[in-house]
């Protein structure tokens, strides 16, 4: 894939559900995330990376009831065409929703993809 991706689940906590090949991909995240705020949507371009970051399109919620954000780092292609959020949601989401949608509710995310 070219992306890194991490998450929540309805019982899991935040973590990466793809390492995007990276053995370690939290610097990575870090980099790419250090100057992107903490609104719950973002788009912020970081050098060759985009850092992505949107609620739940299907507004799934974990289990205190919170909105599961997913913040993405993207790479490559996907990253030279995603500009916005909605680009980002368009382009990434139909890559990951199947995914997400076998995982979100498992007591344990299956990890790195």
């Amino acid at each position: 894939m070219n992306f890194i991706w991490a998450t929540r689940g309805r019982l899991w906590g935040f973590r990466f559900l793809d390492n995007g090949g990276y053995a370690d991909p939290l610097p990575i995240y870090d980099a790419a995330f250090a100057r992107a705020g903490d609104e719950p949507t973002t788009c912020h371009r970081a050098g060759d990376m985009v850092a992505l970051r949107f609620l739940d399109p299907e507004d799934r919620r974990d289990a205190s009831g919170r909105v599961i954000p997913h913040e993405f780092v993207l790479f490559g292609w996907l990253a030279t065409r995603v500009r916005t959020v909605d680009d980002g949601i368009a382009a990434v989401w139909p890559l990951a929703a199947d995914r997400y949608a076998a995982e979100w509710d498992r007591g344990d995310s299956g990890g790195f993809a």
